[in-house]
């Protein structure tokens, strides 16, 4: 992996984990504080599921798909699967998501989530769950329409066959 990635991925992560921290510490289970009134407020809940809770029974198996996921991140970064930094940024993004999740499900069995939207009924999300959507919106785009504009064409390999045989 390029420096660059693997020290943005590790400063994600530590932003995830000190959000977790600062909240797990300063707000009692389940109370709110307000952040952006009537925007966003600060909400301290434990997930044992994955989005909107689902699979809420099975957090090791969903601890292992974290692993699994990371390492497969990681490798895709270090093995350079996208040239384009755009492409990198979006992997880096999902490692680092994948990672903060990982730690939490590994060390407490749960997923500490603090940001509840106020003005739509959604889930309560964390720091690494942003980075997994934007992540994931990102690698999208760059696969769907600007990977074959912006990574460096291959030579064809020539089978010996020319035009005039």
């Amino acid at each position: 992996i390029p420096m660059i990635y693997a020290i943005l991925a590790a400063a994600l992560v530590a932003v995830d984990q000190i959000v977790k921290y600062l909240v797990m510490t300063s707000i009692g289970f389940g109370e709110h504080v307000p952040l952006i009134p009537y925007i966003l407020e600060l909400t301290y809940v434990e997930n044992t599921g994955a989005a909107f809770s689902i699979f809420s029974k099975h957090t090791w198996a969903l601890a292992l798909v974290s692993l699994v996921m990371s390492a497969v991140l990681a490798l895709a970064l270090w093995k350079g699967l996208f040239k384009h930094p755009f492409g990198k940024m979006a992997l880096t993004l999902l490692l680092a998501g994948a990672v903060g999740n990982l730690i939490d499900r590994a060390c407490r069995g749960y997923v500490v989530d603090m940001f509840n939207v106020l003005f739509m009924r959604f889930a309560v999300f964390n720091v690494a769950d942003i980075c997994v959507v934007l992540g994931g919106i990102a690698g999208g785009i760059y696969y769907l329409f600007l990977m074959d504009k912006l990574e460096p064409k291959k030579e064809e390999p020539h089978d010996g066959a020319g035009a005039d045989s």
